[in-house]
């Protein structure tokens, strides 16, 4: 490799955005996991037991928007909430959609979130920092995330 080559590599390695930001994502999520696995959780499936407690039902298309997740992750994460009884499959008004409400077995387990949540929350916080997580909530709210 020539020494441009191996300057360039550098920047990338220590420079990058992309990657810098995949970093942090995934140690930010971890602690979170981390967190909420004693409850059997995830932090995308906390997400979507909250926004079932906010809507009332959960839609796939606008989950799929908000959370930024693919359709076939979405629809991983919400058959496994179904299997493990924590959402149900309601009739919607469109027959090509499946809407989703919380039972009352979610809503017991998501009143057992917050403590773990607080905890995750207080940590990351810790981590970023007070500028760090303005900024991601200030990005959020630029990009019209809705989160």
């Amino acid at each position: 490799m020539s020494n441009q080559q191996t300057s360039a590599a550098a920047k990338i390695t220590r420079e990058c955005l992309g990657l810098r930001l995949r970093i942090t994502s995934r140690v930010i999520n971890k602690i979170y996991n981390d967190a909420l696995r004693p409850l059997g959780l995830r932090s995308t499936q906390v997400a979507m037991l909250a926004f079932a407690v906010e809507r009332g039902v959960l839609r796939q298309a606008e989950l799929c928007a908000e959370l930024q997740l693919d359709d076939s992750t979405l629809s991983r994460n919400l058959e496994r909430m179904r299997a493990k009884g924590w959402i149900e499959e309601v009739t919607g008004d469109d027959p090509r959609e499946r809407p989703y409400r919380m039972t009352a077995k979610g809503a017991s387990l998501f009143k057992r979130v917050m403590p773990a949540w607080e905890k995750a929350q207080r940590e990351a916080g810790r981590l970023l920092g007070a500028d760090g997580a303005k900024a991601v909530r200030r990005f959020a709210r630029e990009q019209g995330l809705g989160v």
